[in-house]
């Protein structure tokens, strides 16, 4: 007989008498440029004590070879194993509003099978909306304002119409899938999506962070005190600064964004095309060669390092 995917606390005494419950969600993975979602919940729980009220069986969802977990060599042995954890907590805000917090790593496989295992927890709390966190990388400036698509299973949950026209094809999220199938079973889901700076997508970007945590205060009716993220926010600014101001040839291709970015501004506002017929967006490929250098010089070690006998492949 199969292990259950998700093991639930009994007795939580906390959520006696709470009538409004909301769950945030954040997997980290395919959905989480600039590591947004993830360094959100790492945030949220930093802020209080936060209890395990629910455990997914991460052996039945994660793939260890594709993702495999860090682990320390000291001298002569292996320790201090780090497994991955996918985990809901339960959480406090800022004036002591209970939520639920979903994260941990995205699910490899049985996407199905964590649908039904979130739809245990959301039954079993009665949760009453779920609110996901994500981001994307795109190609849009850092020195503008961070871009949020919302979504939700329910259009009544939406505040404002959506920049989207049309239908997008684009690949799947268990994320996206748990939202689908919560709608199906009568459970109102919705989430947000932050516009990452596609050269800034593999570094830490916590102003992501913070645009994703000020759309889940208003959804989630909750309060969040984001000064923490806000400094290391400010950090990286000016490391992007001064990372620019050093070298001509990447910041001419921040100009180009920026202008790209505001024709389509421009243009939305106009009613026009989204997009300026006369300014194409950069490919990937064209801005990840500029930026090459810049990964490297964020990243990089400053000198050379020994061989590390965890480093062998």
């Amino acid at each position: 007989m199969r292990e259950p995917l998700v093991h639930i606390v009994d007795d939580v005494p906390e959520l006696a008498g709470v009538d409004r419950l909301p769950m945030v969600a954040a997997l980290d993975g395919f959905l989480d440029a600039g590591s947004a979602a993830a360094r959100a919940a790492q945030h949220l729980v930093d802020l209080a004590g936060a209890r395990v009220v629910a455990t997914f069986d991460v052996d039945q969802f994660h793939d260890y070879r594709a993702r495999r977990p860090p682990m320390s060599f000291v001298r002569d042995h292996y320790e201090a194993y780090d497994p991955p954890r996918l985990v809901v907590r339960l959480v406090r805000d800022t004036g002591g509003t209970p939520y639920l917090l979903l994260h941990g790593p995205e699910p490899d496989n049985r996407w199905e099978g964590f649908a039904e295992a979130v739809r245990s927890v959301v039954e079993r709390f009665d949760v009453s909306r779920v609110v996901s966190m994500g981001s994307v990388p795109m190609a849009v400036p850092h020195t503008r304002p961070i871009a949020i698509t919302p979504h939700a299973n329910n259009p009544e949950l939406l505040s404002g119409e959506s920049r989207w026209r049309g239908e997008l094809r684009i690949p799947s999220s268990a994320q996206a899938l748990v939202e689908v199938r919560l709608g199906e079973w009568g459970h109102d889901a919705m989430g947000f999506v932050a516009h990452v700076p596609h050269y800034l997508a593999q570094l830490e970007y916590p102003a992501a962070s913070i645009a994703l945590l000020e759309q889940v205060e208003r959804a989630a009716w909750l309060t969040i005190d984001l000064s923490g993220l806000r400094a290391e926010a400010e950090d990286r600014e000016a490391e992007v600064a001064r990372y620019l101001a050093a070298n001509e040839e990447v910041g001419d291709v921040v100009i180009a964004l920026e202008q790209q970015y505001d024709a389509f501004e421009r243009a939305e506002s106009s009613g026009s095309s989204l997009l300026a017929a006369d300014q194409p967006l950069p490919t990937g490929d064209e801005i990840g060669q500029q930026f090459e250098q810049f990964l490297a010089g964020l990243d990089g070690p400053d000198v050379d390092q020994p061989d590390d006998p965890g480093d062998a492949r």
